[in-house]
Protein backbone atom coordinates (compact mmCIF):
# COMPACT_ATOMS: atom_id res chain seq x y z
CA UNK A 1 0.00 0.00 0.00
CA UNK A 2 1.33 3.44 -0.99
CA UNK A 3 1.94 5.73 1.99
CA UNK A 4 2.51 9.42 2.53
CA UNK A 5 6.20 8.63 3.00
CA UNK A 6 6.33 7.06 -0.48
CA UNK A 7 4.79 10.23 -1.91
CA UNK A 8 7.32 12.43 -0.12
CA UNK A 9 10.23 10.37 -1.45
CA UNK A 10 8.88 10.43 -5.01
CA UNK A 11 8.23 14.20 -4.86
CA UNK A 12 11.58 14.93 -3.19
CA UNK A 13 10.01 16.76 -0.26
CA UNK A 14 9.48 16.06 3.41
CA UNK A 15 6.51 14.11 4.77
CA UNK A 16 5.45 17.29 6.59
CA UNK A 17 5.29 19.14 3.26
CA UNK A 18 3.05 16.42 1.80
CA UNK A 19 0.82 16.76 4.87
CA UNK A 20 0.59 20.53 4.43
CA UNK A 21 -0.37 20.12 0.79
CA UNK A 22 -3.07 17.55 1.59
CA UNK A 23 -4.50 19.60 4.45
CA UNK A 24 -4.27 22.94 2.68
CA UNK A 25 -2.35 24.43 5.60
CA UNK A 26 0.87 26.39 5.84
CA UNK A 27 2.85 28.04 3.06
CA UNK A 28 3.78 25.76 0.16
CA UNK A 29 5.11 26.98 -3.19
CA UNK A 30 2.84 26.24 -6.13
CA UNK A 31 5.66 24.30 -7.89
CA UNK A 32 6.12 22.13 -4.77
CA UNK A 33 2.38 21.57 -4.47
CA UNK A 34 2.30 20.39 -8.08
CA UNK A 35 5.26 18.04 -7.45
CA UNK A 36 3.30 16.42 -4.63
CA UNK A 37 0.16 15.97 -6.72
CA UNK A 38 2.20 14.56 -9.62
CA UNK A 39 3.81 12.05 -7.26
CA UNK A 40 0.39 11.07 -5.87
CA UNK A 41 -0.90 10.46 -9.37
CA UNK A 42 2.16 8.47 -10.45
CA UNK A 43 1.98 6.25 -7.36
CA UNK A 44 -1.80 5.94 -7.28
CA UNK A 45 -1.92 7.37 -3.77
CA UNK A 46 -5.40 8.05 -2.37
CA UNK A 47 -5.45 9.93 0.95
CA UNK A 48 -7.88 8.71 3.58
CA UNK A 49 -10.07 11.80 3.87
CA UNK A 50 -12.24 10.30 6.61
CA UNK A 51 -9.27 9.56 8.86
CA UNK A 52 -7.83 13.01 8.25
CA UNK A 53 -11.18 14.60 9.01
CA UNK A 54 -11.47 12.80 12.34
CA UNK A 55 -7.91 13.65 13.30
CA UNK A 56 -8.08 17.31 12.24
CA UNK A 57 -11.76 17.93 13.10
CA UNK A 58 -12.28 19.18 9.57
CA UNK A 59 -14.11 17.63 6.63
CA UNK A 60 -11.42 18.73 4.17
CA UNK A 61 -14.22 19.66 1.80
CA UNK A 62 -15.55 22.79 0.15
CA UNK A 63 -19.26 23.04 -0.64
CA UNK A 64 -20.48 24.72 -3.80
CA UNK A 65 -24.08 25.67 -4.61
CA UNK A 66 -24.75 26.63 -8.23
CA UNK A 67 -27.97 27.97 -9.72
CA UNK A 68 -28.22 25.16 -12.25
CA UNK A 69 -26.06 22.52 -13.91
CA UNK A 70 -27.09 23.62 -17.42
CA UNK A 71 -24.89 25.34 -19.98
CA UNK A 72 -21.23 25.86 -20.77
CA UNK A 73 -20.88 28.60 -18.15
CA UNK A 74 -21.50 26.33 -15.17
CA UNK A 75 -19.55 23.51 -16.76
CA UNK A 76 -16.54 25.80 -16.93
CA UNK A 77 -17.12 26.98 -13.36
CA UNK A 78 -17.35 23.42 -11.99
CA UNK A 79 -14.25 22.28 -13.85
CA UNK A 80 -12.15 25.12 -12.45
CA UNK A 81 -13.64 24.72 -8.97
CA UNK A 82 -12.64 21.07 -8.96
CA UNK A 83 -9.08 21.88 -10.00
CA UNK A 84 -8.70 24.59 -7.39
CA UNK A 85 -10.02 22.54 -4.47
CA UNK A 86 -7.67 19.71 -5.44
CA UNK A 87 -4.80 22.20 -5.42
CA UNK A 88 -5.64 22.87 -1.78
CA UNK A 89 -5.88 19.14 -1.03
CA UNK A 90 -9.63 19.27 -0.45
CA UNK A 91 -12.74 17.67 -1.93
CA UNK A 92 -15.47 19.56 -3.74
CA UNK A 93 -19.11 18.82 -2.91
CA UNK A 94 -21.51 20.35 -5.43
CA UNK A 95 -25.27 20.75 -5.28
CA UNK A 96 -27.89 22.41 -7.48
CA UNK A 97 -29.92 25.36 -6.16
CA UNK A 98 -32.52 24.90 -8.91
CA UNK A 99 -32.59 28.66 -9.58
CA UNK A 100 -34.82 29.39 -6.58
CA UNK A 101 -33.81 31.17 -3.34
CA UNK A 102 -35.58 28.59 -1.15
CA UNK A 103 -33.78 25.65 -2.74
CA UNK A 104 -30.48 27.54 -2.61
CA UNK A 105 -30.91 28.15 1.13
CA UNK A 106 -31.74 24.46 1.62
CA UNK A 107 -28.62 23.50 -0.33
CA UNK A 108 -26.44 25.73 1.84
CA UNK A 109 -27.91 24.18 4.99
CA UNK A 110 -27.35 20.67 3.63
CA UNK A 111 -23.66 21.45 2.99
CA UNK A 112 -23.41 22.97 6.47
CA UNK A 113 -24.85 19.77 7.94
CA UNK A 114 -22.13 17.86 6.10
CA UNK A 115 -19.56 19.96 7.97
CA UNK A 116 -17.94 21.47 4.88
CA UNK A 117 -15.00 23.68 5.83
CA UNK A 118 -16.49 26.53 3.78
CA UNK A 119 -19.38 27.03 1.37
CA UNK A 120 -19.53 28.97 -1.90
CA UNK A 121 -22.92 30.14 -3.14
CA UNK A 122 -23.63 31.17 -6.73
CA UNK A 123 -27.04 32.80 -6.69
CA UNK A 124 -29.09 34.71 -9.25
CA UNK A 125 -32.30 35.43 -7.35
CA UNK A 126 -31.61 35.48 -3.60
CA UNK A 127 -32.14 38.87 -1.94
CA UNK A 128 -29.31 40.67 -0.19
CA UNK A 129 -31.23 40.34 3.09
CA UNK A 130 -31.44 36.55 2.68
CA UNK A 131 -27.75 36.35 1.78
CA UNK A 132 -26.78 38.33 4.90
CA UNK A 133 -29.00 36.06 7.01
CA UNK A 134 -27.13 33.01 5.71
CA UNK A 135 -23.73 34.61 6.29
CA UNK A 136 -24.69 35.25 9.92
CA UNK A 137 -26.49 31.97 10.60
CA UNK A 138 -24.24 29.37 8.95
CA UNK A 139 -21.40 28.35 11.23
CA UNK A 140 -18.79 27.88 8.49
CA UNK A 141 -17.58 30.68 6.17
CA UNK A 142 -19.86 31.53 3.23
CA UNK A 143 -18.58 33.19 0.05
CA UNK A 144 -21.03 34.52 -2.55
CA UNK A 145 -20.37 34.62 -6.30
CA UNK A 146 -22.21 36.79 -8.83
CA UNK A 147 -23.59 39.26 -6.30
CA UNK A 148 -22.34 42.54 -4.90
CA UNK A 149 -23.51 42.43 -1.28
CA UNK A 150 -22.66 45.90 0.05
CA UNK A 151 -22.79 44.81 3.70
CA UNK A 152 -20.26 41.99 3.21
CA UNK A 153 -17.84 42.98 0.46
CA UNK A 154 -15.15 40.64 1.80
CA UNK A 155 -17.53 37.70 1.21
CA UNK A 156 -18.36 38.60 -2.41
CA UNK A 157 -16.78 37.73 -5.74
CA UNK A 158 -18.62 39.57 -8.47
CA UNK A 159 -18.38 40.92 -11.99
CA UNK A 160 -19.04 44.47 -13.20
CA UNK A 161 -22.01 43.53 -15.38
CA UNK A 162 -23.20 47.05 -16.11
CA UNK A 163 -19.75 48.32 -17.02
CA UNK A 164 -19.18 45.43 -19.45
CA UNK A 165 -22.55 45.97 -21.17
CA UNK A 166 -21.87 49.70 -21.34
CA UNK A 167 -18.53 49.09 -23.06
CA UNK A 168 -20.09 46.73 -25.60
CA UNK A 169 -22.83 49.18 -26.60
CA UNK A 170 -20.42 52.13 -26.45
CA UNK A 171 -18.24 50.23 -28.93
CA UNK A 172 -21.21 49.75 -31.29
CA UNK A 173 -21.96 53.46 -31.10
CA UNK A 174 -18.32 54.24 -31.81
CA UNK A 175 -18.60 52.11 -34.92
CA UNK A 176 -21.37 54.36 -36.23
CA UNK A 177 -24.51 52.69 -34.90
CA UNK A 178 -27.18 54.77 -33.18
CA UNK A 179 -30.26 52.63 -33.76
CA UNK A 180 -29.29 49.71 -31.53
CA UNK A 181 -31.79 47.07 -30.44
CA UNK A 182 -31.40 45.05 -27.24
CA UNK A 183 -32.72 41.62 -26.20
CA UNK A 184 -32.29 40.92 -22.49
CA UNK A 185 -31.70 38.01 -20.16
CA UNK A 186 -34.28 37.72 -17.31
CA UNK A 187 -34.86 41.30 -16.18
CA UNK A 188 -35.93 40.31 -12.65
CA UNK A 189 -32.35 39.16 -11.90
CA UNK A 190 -29.55 41.52 -10.82
CA UNK A 191 -27.57 40.39 -13.88
CA UNK A 192 -30.42 41.19 -16.25
CA UNK A 193 -31.01 44.59 -14.67
CA UNK A 194 -27.31 45.48 -14.77
CA UNK A 195 -26.79 44.54 -18.42
CA UNK A 196 -29.83 46.52 -19.51
CA UNK A 197 -28.62 49.45 -17.39
CA UNK A 198 -25.29 49.32 -19.23
CA UNK A 199 -27.16 49.50 -22.55
CA UNK A 200 -29.14 52.52 -21.33
CA UNK A 201 -26.00 54.18 -19.93
CA UNK A 202 -24.24 53.99 -23.30
CA UNK A 203 -27.24 55.51 -25.09
CA UNK A 204 -27.41 58.33 -22.55
CA UNK A 205 -23.69 59.05 -22.87
CA UNK A 206 -24.14 59.72 -26.59
CA UNK A 207 -27.47 61.51 -26.35
CA UNK A 208 -29.40 58.70 -28.04
CA UNK A 209 -33.04 58.57 -26.89
CA UNK A 210 -34.46 55.39 -25.35
CA UNK A 211 -36.91 53.64 -27.68
CA UNK A 212 -39.15 50.95 -26.14
CA UNK A 213 -39.68 49.42 -29.58
CA UNK A 214 -36.03 48.40 -29.74
CA UNK A 215 -35.94 46.57 -26.38
CA UNK A 216 -37.33 43.04 -25.89
CA UNK A 217 -37.21 41.08 -22.64
CA UNK A 218 -36.10 37.44 -22.66
CA UNK A 219 -35.19 34.33 -20.69
CA UNK A 220 -31.58 33.75 -21.81
CA UNK A 221 -32.17 30.86 -24.24
CA UNK A 222 -31.55 30.49 -27.98
CA UNK A 223 -35.24 29.93 -28.70
CA UNK A 224 -36.22 33.15 -26.95
CA UNK A 225 -33.44 35.04 -28.74
CA UNK A 226 -34.86 33.81 -32.04
CA UNK A 227 -38.42 34.78 -31.06
CA UNK A 228 -37.48 38.24 -29.78
CA UNK A 229 -35.47 39.06 -32.89
CA UNK A 230 -38.43 37.94 -35.00
CA UNK A 231 -40.65 40.26 -32.93
CA UNK A 232 -38.29 43.20 -33.58
CA UNK A 233 -38.42 42.50 -37.31
CA UNK A 234 -42.17 41.87 -37.44
CA UNK A 235 -42.89 45.07 -35.55
CA UNK A 236 -40.72 47.01 -38.02
CA UNK A 237 -38.36 48.31 -35.35
CA UNK A 238 -35.47 49.99 -37.17
CA UNK A 239 -31.98 49.03 -36.04
CA UNK A 240 -28.56 48.60 -37.61
CA UNK A 241 -27.08 46.74 -34.62
CA UNK A 242 -28.41 44.28 -32.06
CA UNK A 243 -26.98 43.84 -28.56
CA UNK A 244 -27.93 40.44 -27.14
CA UNK A 245 -27.40 40.16 -23.38
CA UNK A 246 -25.96 36.65 -23.73
CA UNK A 247 -24.47 34.58 -26.54
CA UNK A 248 -27.26 32.00 -26.64
CA UNK A 249 -29.75 34.74 -27.40
CA UNK A 250 -27.37 36.15 -30.02
CA UNK A 251 -27.21 32.74 -31.72
CA UNK A 252 -31.00 32.51 -31.76
CA UNK A 253 -31.24 36.04 -33.14
CA UNK A 254 -28.75 35.22 -35.89
CA UNK A 255 -31.09 32.54 -37.23
CA UNK A 256 -34.01 34.97 -37.29
CA UNK A 257 -31.90 37.52 -39.15
CA UNK A 258 -30.78 34.96 -41.72
CA UNK A 259 -34.34 33.76 -42.26
CA UNK A 260 -35.39 37.35 -42.86
CA UNK A 261 -32.75 37.65 -45.58
CA UNK A 262 -30.55 39.97 -43.53
CA UNK A 263 -26.77 39.57 -43.56
CA UNK A 264 -24.51 39.77 -40.51
CA UNK A 265 -22.76 42.22 -40.29
CA UNK A 266 -23.52 43.92 -43.63
CA UNK A 267 -27.17 44.60 -42.76
CA UNK A 268 -27.21 44.08 -38.98
CA UNK A 269 -24.22 44.08 -36.65
CA UNK A 270 -24.56 41.60 -33.78
CA UNK A 271 -22.91 41.69 -30.32
CA UNK A 272 -23.26 39.06 -27.59
CA UNK A 273 -22.16 38.55 -23.98
CA UNK A 274 -20.33 35.70 -22.12
CA UNK A 275 -17.97 34.44 -24.87
CA UNK A 276 -19.53 30.98 -25.07
CA UNK A 277 -17.49 28.33 -26.95
CA UNK A 278 -20.05 28.49 -29.76
CA UNK A 279 -19.45 32.23 -30.31
CA UNK A 280 -16.35 31.79 -32.45
CA UNK A 281 -18.07 29.11 -34.56
CA UNK A 282 -20.98 31.32 -35.59
CA UNK A 283 -20.67 32.47 -39.20
CA UNK A 284 -19.52 35.20 -39.04
CA UNK A 285 -17.80 34.76 -35.66
CA UNK A 286 -19.61 36.59 -32.86
CA UNK A 287 -18.22 39.67 -31.13
CA UNK A 288 -18.93 39.34 -27.42
CA UNK A 289 -17.82 40.04 -23.85
CA UNK A 290 -15.49 37.59 -22.11
CA UNK A 291 -16.49 36.95 -18.51
CA UNK A 292 -13.56 35.67 -16.35
CA UNK A 293 -15.46 32.93 -14.51
CA UNK A 294 -12.31 30.80 -14.11
CA UNK A 295 -10.54 33.54 -12.16
CA UNK A 296 -13.69 34.33 -10.18
CA UNK A 297 -14.25 30.79 -8.87
CA UNK A 298 -10.52 30.38 -8.16
CA UNK A 299 -10.59 33.59 -6.13
CA UNK A 300 -13.75 32.52 -4.30
CA UNK A 301 -12.24 29.18 -3.25
CA UNK A 302 -9.00 30.81 -2.11
CA UNK A 303 -10.96 33.37 -0.07
CA UNK A 304 -13.13 30.63 1.44
CA UNK A 305 -10.10 28.60 2.49
CA UNK A 306 -8.42 31.66 4.02
CA UNK A 307 -11.56 32.27 6.06
CA UNK A 308 -11.83 28.63 7.09
CA UNK A 309 -8.24 28.60 8.33
CA UNK A 310 -8.66 31.84 10.30
CA UNK A 311 -6.49 33.98 8.06
CA UNK A 312 -7.29 37.70 7.63
CA UNK A 313 -9.13 38.64 4.43
CA UNK A 314 -9.74 41.82 2.45
CA UNK A 315 -12.59 42.77 0.09
CA UNK A 316 -11.97 41.50 -3.45
CA UNK A 317 -12.04 44.12 -6.23
CA UNK A 318 -14.79 43.46 -8.79
CA UNK A 319 -13.84 41.57 -11.92
CA UNK A 320 -14.16 43.24 -15.30
CA UNK A 321 -14.96 41.92 -18.76
CA UNK A 322 -12.99 42.05 -22.00
CA UNK A 323 -14.48 42.87 -25.37
CA UNK A 324 -13.76 40.04 -27.82
CA UNK A 325 -14.01 41.59 -31.28
CA UNK A 326 -14.66 39.16 -34.10
CA UNK A 327 -16.49 39.46 -37.42
CA UNK A 328 -20.15 40.11 -36.53
CA UNK A 329 -19.82 43.90 -36.28
CA UNK A 330 -19.09 46.38 -39.07
CA UNK A 331 -19.29 50.13 -39.36
CA UNK A 332 -22.74 51.69 -39.13
CA UNK A 333 -24.50 54.48 -41.01
CA UNK A 334 -23.48 57.21 -38.57
CA UNK A 335 -19.73 56.66 -38.61
CA UNK A 336 -17.82 59.92 -38.85
CA UNK A 337 -14.20 59.77 -39.88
Amino acid sequence: MVTMLDVSLRAGVSKATVSRVLNGTGQVKESTRQQVFNAMEELGYRPNFLARSLANRTSNSIGLVVSTFDGFYFGRLLQQASRQTETHGKQLIVTDGHNTPTREEEAVQMLADRQCDAIILYTRYMSEKAIMSLIHSVRMPLIVINRDVSQARDRCVFFEQQEAAFRAVDYLIGQGHREIACITVPIHTPTGKARLAGYRQALEKHGIPWDDRRVKYGDAGMTRGYELCQALLNEKATFSALFACNDDMALGASKALHQAGLRIPEDISLFGFDDAPSAKWLEPALSTVYLPIDNMITTAIDQAIRLASGQPIEPIPPFTGTLVLRDSVTTGPYLTL
